[in-house]
């Protein structure tokens, strides 16, 4: 007997599994197969259908599990393969990633763009860091410079603090308070104006304009040059926030727009103003006041010496107290100055005496009331308030009092020009001068070209005249 594989162990042949047993078992003819696998029904009974081995194999996978997926190879694609890869960049081949890159992309080097690109990438990649630096730098100048939010950052009481101050400006602009204007004067008043609101919308400040003269159509007391002092008065009321005013003549021009008032003041208030009225001292007042009865502050030549102190500050010409620029801050104290200053006895009696007016009426408390001194500093006066040649100019420059161009100082006020001297011609002067101070580069630079090309037509003009 064969034994080429091993009998069956069922009575007439066939296996024990049902999967092994196929329908052409017995060859011969002589008997009919038996029934395979494909013959049981899922419930134990026998089927009359045939079901082969891989039926049965994907009957079992969908009952245990997902059945495998596998691809025909037929899709789009495939049958587009090469088309579509012919355009997508190519990566270098045959290298060790670890040297070349993880994933970098080289563009195709056959063409010259290509070229371009890929040396243009390599270059903006290996200085990313610096370029991310320059780009900020050049957003942060276009935020805080070109766009209106610097003038919010300058404003906000918590960040520039120029809420803080308020400029006011004693203004015409319904005619004239003593004499009717002519084009000369709507000319200075025009370019006063609009110096200070290019100032103050620079660094963030309020800016009052008074007109003075509907004050005096319509008020029911008018005290000529008396009213500021009850403008500053409305004022504190109409800024209930500010803490500083800045009281401007319409005379005035601001020659430095770039310095603002807390870089130039306020931020060293200790060092850029003096208390003893000694250091420099026109009127030659006695100070300290000689009184024993009087408490330590008020006989002390600078008072309690403490910047938090001071409520006024003012400036000195050669004749005394200059008020056409000074600093008044809010304060309680301030409130009895000002109700003391604005007192109409004093004025019924003395306004026919002081020359100067509200100057003259500051200068008789400061000097016959201690309380004043002690609140009071003084600044020097080219560091708000300079004068031109023209003024105070009898005994020649005095370089404590006179504009000083190579010092560029801040603030330029043509005290006094009405009398004998010409408004007009020295604003246009001041104006001229500040905006060629002011220049940016780019001004600068056209400026130097013109002068250039003059400079290049005057040569024959004096060639032609010698000749």
């Amino acid at each position: 007997m064969s034994l080429s594989r091993s009998p069956s162990p069922n009575k007439g042949g066939g296996w024990a599994s049902p999967g092994l047993t196929t329908n052409f078992d017995n060859l011969s003819g002589k008997s009919t197969p038996r029934k395979g696998y494909g013959d049981i029904q899922m419930n134990g009974a026998i089927g009359g259908s045939d079901v082969s081995w891989t039926t049965a194999k994907a009957r079992s996978d969908r009952v245990n599990g997902y059945p495998s997926f596998e691809t025909k190879h037929d899709g789009f694609f495939t049958r587009h393969a090469r088309q579509i890869s012919r355009g997508l960049p190519s990566f270098v081949k045959g290298a060790e990633k670890e040297k070349l890159g993880r994933g970098r992309w080289y563009p195709n080097k056959s063409s010259r763009t290509g070229r371009i690109l890929g040396f243009l990438g390599r270059s903006i990649w290996r200085l990313r860091l610096r370029l991310v630096m320059v780009l900020s730098f050049i957003l942060a100048i276009i935020v805080f410079y070109v766009t209106p939010m610097h003038r919010a950052y300058r404003r906000a009481s918590l960040l520039g603090g120029g809420s803080k101050f308020v400029i006011i400006l004693a203004a015409n602009q319904g005619g004239g308070v003593m004499e009717w204007k002519g084009p000369r004067e709507w000319a200075i008043e025009r370019d006063s104006v609009k110096n200070k609101k290019k100032y103050a919308k620079k660094w963030g400040y309020n800016l009052e304009i008074v007109d003075m003269s509907t004050k005096k159509r319509y008020a029911h007391e008018w005290r000529e040059s008396w009213e500021k002092v009850d403008t500053i008065r409305n004022c504190m009321r109409k800024y209930p926030h500010a803490q500083w005013f800045w009281w401007l003549d319409l005379n005035t021009f601001v020659m430095e727009p770039s310095y603002s008032l807390q870089k130039q003041v306020f931020d060293n208030l200790a060092g850029n103003t003096y208390r003893d009225i000694n250091i420099y001292n026109p009127l030659h007042i006695t100070h300290p006041i000689n009184n024993t009865q009087l408490d330590t502050t008020s006989l002390s030549a600078v008072g309690d010496g403490k910047p938090s102190s001071i409520d006024l500050i003012i400036p000195q010409d050669c004749a005394g107290f200059n008020l056409g620029s000074f600093f008044i801050r809010r304060s309680t104290w301030t409130d009895r100055l000002l109700d003391i200053w604005w007192d109409p006895v004093g004025y019924e009696q003395k306004h026919m005496e002081w020359e100067h007016k509200e100057q003259d009426a500051l200068e008789h408390l400061y000097i016959n009331q201690p309380w004043i001194r002690s609140h009071t500093a003084f600044i020097p006066q080219r560091k708000i308030n300079s004068f031109p040649m023209g003024a105070c100019g009898e005994n020649g420059e005095d370089k404590r009092i006179h504009y000083k161009e190579a010092d560029r100082d801040f603030v330029v006020n043509m005290a006094g020009c009405e009398w004998g001297r010409d408004c007009w011609g020295e604003m246009y002067n001041f104006r001229e001068l500040s905006n060629k101070l002011n220049r940016t580069p780019w001004e600068k630079f056209k400026d130097g070209i013109s002068d250039r090309i003059k400079a290049m037509k005057a040569k024959p003009e004096k060639k032609e005249g010698k000749s």
